[in-house]
């Protein structure tokens, strides 16, 4: 036995790290750097084991967004230290990467991304075949549209950075156990209370679940959910190559799902097929550590062909190695991050979706920082664990869908491309009803929702019939007569999938004041829009609160994050308060009637008054609607007046027919679906939680000062960030962007500039038919020599354009919504 397997662990820690690969030591090490004392770090084997040892060691600094940039490039920027702080060679070497493109629509991808660089700071250039060839000198190159070169990445030997990431975390005070297994977390109440070990129990305050492919198993056995699976990811090794070297940069050829990496004089050769096959183990085995999957050359064999065309030499040498390594991937292809919903105290770091390597560094500092802090440092929505609700962590789901996520790696990144697996897991009580109306669905977090409607003789789909493009798709024309239906009559909208959460108690309404940022202790029947704030004042979410009686409300958010607001709220209420918590989403289904015409629509189906005096906006009643009941909302989100009606969901659909029936073509009433419902609310300059709004922009950014209760008796959650940041002004503000030009289309994420220099980025964009144009929502600093202001005015002046995949297209920026511009002439019809 191992001088390792004979150590005995301790009975108590602050921490326990559970897993020694990249990951887990990355953690650790942070808790350590930030100061966090007794902190033990278990490995079930030796350090460097599951995923990490056979990884490929890619480190690229671009990714879709700020936040994720910033992982990647703190990554690359820790490699490139660690070795001369802890004397372990780590391979670190900054060699640059080539992305290839085959097709003018890959050259759009890549110039859109080439133009995010520039926001987040990544050094990105635009660069022909013949400069390729420059740099790669054996590559073929006669069949590229164009390429981008990206300087600062670079590639590491990964068991060397782990090591040096443990010695860093010793060297701090860190417990690093090998040999020693984790068979169980423990828990008391909705407390982890330490980890079950084959050698005893070590009890501690939190615990990081670290371990890749093993963490929702071990998950599970908690009660908590980290919805990831283990895939085939293959890659070949050559003999040694005339003309290779270490120093050549990486290689990504994502028209073909393959990459190149050098190693010495060698060639890794990579793919990431458009369908990959899990590994349908019920259970990873405890030993499989240091383990391969067998050789699947038939499933590589695409791959490798593409390979070899991109690099001939690759038919004439022995290939030496084949790695087939399962890694975790997730539902949506984002690692998992942070503390979960059904645990305190349990904290995950997995599922990097073959990018652990690049993104270990960061997101380690991320999870220490979110662990020592009780909440996240940043926005971290788009890897948050609770995105996910635990229906998602089904197995069989799973399977089919990380077959299909490995393939995003590569394939084109189409504006509002939607995954073709494990659909139809939440459907409304309208599902069949929508279908048969011509309903082409969409899926967010696992919900199915009406994208757009098909008019007759067009047959609704996903995959092939609807077109991806970056400019318009096919289904852009059908989507702007749902949109002038609800601007000139009134157009049905299917919101079953918002999430309902129910406050009740004898302290909910003081509970709920503390929470809310608004003032929610109004009339029973009337509604507030709030932030739900975190202490830096940052929105962690914008809700409706509603107001039933004296002792209860709901809670009506958006769709996929119930689960996040549930446990945000739950976590916040003052202890001791005598309040419940209930997740009531999917008990009614919700029906929008939108436009001018909607008053007519619904009086023609109830009787009840719905005139201003007796039904006024911001207030709910209880109806009938034909045989049923519904809790009818009085809304005006998109710039038009309008209802939503909640329906028990076995009433829902006998109440659509009953709409429907009543909108006869004098209402101009049609079904519609969220892309119209998109291009509306930009429109309206309404900004959505998670693309506008997000946990580092406050409400006064967000221009939702409205929403500010400052004078409520006891305050709320970050209000003494908001005093602060009102005594001295804003440096950034949310906008609206109109181009000038009606050719173009925004999706978000494009650059804004101000004055030839970039100001900002959009958040969200769209097609607005009503201005005739694009338009979208932004966020842009002030100009340069202005300091921070409330004067929203000052963040408007100037000539402003926006970059569009490398276009320059002239744009109006203000704070007014595009719909009040276009209906005093101000914007293009």
């Amino acid at each position: 036995m191992s001088a390792a397997a004979e150590r005995a662990v301790p009975t108590a820690a602050r921490v326990v790290v559970i897993g020694g690969g990249i990951v887990g030591t990355s953690v650790a090490y942070h808790l350590a750097r930030a100061g966090v004392r007794d902190v033990v770090l278990l490995e079930q084997g030796r350090l460097a084991g599951g995923t990490t040892w056979h990884a490929a060691g890619m480190v690229g600094r671009l990714r879709a967004s700020n936040a994720m940039t910033r992982v990647n490039r703190y990554s690359a920027e820790l490699y490139a230290s660690l070795e001369s702080e802890t004397g372990v060679a780590t391979g670190w070497k900054e060699v640059g990467s080539l992305m290839l493109a085959r097709t003018g629509e890959r050259v759009t991808q890549l110039e859109r991304a080439r133009a995010v660089a520039e926001i987040f700071g990544v050094e990105v250039k635009r660069i022909d075949g013949a400069e390729v060839a420059g740099r790669w000198p054996l590559l073929r190159t006669d069949d590229l549209a164009g390429a981008v070169w990206v300087p600062g990445d670079g590639k590491v030997e990964p068991e060397g950075v782990t090591a040096a990431l443990a010695e860093g975390a010793r060297r701090r005070g860190v417990e690093v156990i090998e040999g020693v297994r984790v068979d169980a977390i423990e828990r008391r109440g909705r407390q982890v209370t330490g980890v079950r070990t084959g050698r005893g129990v070590i009890e501690c305050e939190s615990v990081a679940l670290c371990c890749g492919m093993w963490s929702r198993q071990l998950a599970l056995g908690a009660g908590a959910c980290i919805p990831l699976a283990p895939v085939e990811h293959h890659y070949v090794v050559s003999e040694p190559i005339d003309g290779v070297h270490d120093d050549l940069p990486l290689v990504r050829d994502p028209d073909a799902c393959i990459y190149l990496r050098p190693r010495g004089d060698a060639v890794v050769l990579g793919a990431f097929q458009r369908r990959s096959r899990p590994w349908p183990v019920e259970r990873v085995p405890d030993d499989f550590s240091f383990r391969l999957l067998e050789p699947d050359w038939e499933q590589f064999e695409p791959g490798l062909r593409e390979g070899r065309w991109r690099l001939p030499a690759l038919e004439r040498c022995r290939l030496e190695r084949f790695v087939n390594g399962p890694e975790s991937f997730t539902p949506d292809n984002e690692f998992i991050l942070g503390e979960t919903a059904e645990v305190d105290g349990l904290f995950v770091a997995a599922g990097f979706n073959s990018a652990g390597i690049a993104c270990a560094g960061g997101a380690g500092k991320l999870l220490a920082e979110w662990m020592i802090a009780g909440e996240p440092p940043e926005d971290l929505w788009s890897v948050d664990v609770r995105r996910f609700a635990s229906f998602q962590n089904d197995a069989g789901f799973l399977r089919q869908r990380v077959s299909e996520t490995v393939g995003l790696h590569y394939l084109m990144a189409w504006p509002n491309r939607e995954l073709e697996t494990g659909r139809d897991l939440r459907t409304s009580p309208l599902y069949e009803r929508l279908k048969r109306a011509g309903a082409c669905f969409g899926s967010k977090a696992g919900h199915e929702r009406p994208n757009w409607f098909a008019p007759p003789g067009v047959e609704p789909s996903v995959e092939p019939l609807v077109e991806y493009t970056f400019g318009r798709q096919n289904w852009h024309e059908h989507a702007a007569a749902e949109h002038r239906a609800a601007r000139d009559g009134v157009a049905l909208f299917d919101l079953s999938s918002l999430g309902r959460i129910a406050v009740r108690g004898a302290d909910a309404c003081a509970a709920l004041q503390h929470l809310c940022a608004n003032d929610v202790d109004v009339e029973p029947g009337a509604m507030a829009r709030t932030g739900l704030l975190n202490e830096r004042g940052g929105l962690e979410s914008d809700v409706i609160v509603l107001r039933r009686d004296a002792d209860r409300f709901e809670v009506l958010t958006g769709t996929g994050r119930t689960v996040r607001d549930m446990h945000w709220i739950r976590r916040h209420i003052p202890h001791g308060a005598r309040v419940d918590i209930d997740d009531e989403s999917g008990s009614c289904g919700v029906i929008a009637l939108v436009g001018p015409r909607s008053r007519e629509l619904l009086g023609r189906v109830t009787h009840a008054p719905l005139d201003d005096d007796r039904f006024p906006r911001g207030t709910a009643r209880e109806i009938d609607v034909g045989p049923a009941m519904a809790l009818a909302l009085r809304v005006d989100a998109v710039g038009e007046p309008g209802w939503e009606l909640h329906v028990p969901a076995p009433h829902a659909l006998a109440t659509y027919e009953r709409l429907v029936e009543a909108g006869d073509e004098s209402l101009r009433a049609r079904d519609a679906g969220h892309y119209a419902l998109a291009s509306l609310r930009l429109e309206a300059a309404q900004p959505a939680w998670g693309a506008d709004l997000t946990p580092d922009e406050t409400p006064l950014e967000a221009g939702l000062s409205g929403t500010i209760a400052w004078e409520k008796p006891g305050g709320f959650i970050g209000r003494d960030a908001l005093e602060r940041r009102r005594a001295v002004g804003v440096t950034r503000r949310l906008v609206s962007v109109v181009l000038e030009d009606p050719g173009p289309v925004l999706w978000g994420n494009e650059p804004i500039l101000r004055d030839g220099e970039v100001a900002g980025r959009t958040t969200s964009g769209a097609y607005g038919h009503t201005v005739g144009a694009s338009v979208a929502l932004g966020v842009v600093g002030l100009p340069r020599g202005v300091g921070p202001t409330l004067d929203g005015d000052a963040f408007t002046i100037g000539r402003w354009e926006v970059n569009v995949a490398g276009e320059r297209c002239a744009a109006r920026v203000s704070l007014r919504a595009p719909r009040e511009a276009a209906a005093t002439g101000e914007a293009r019809r």
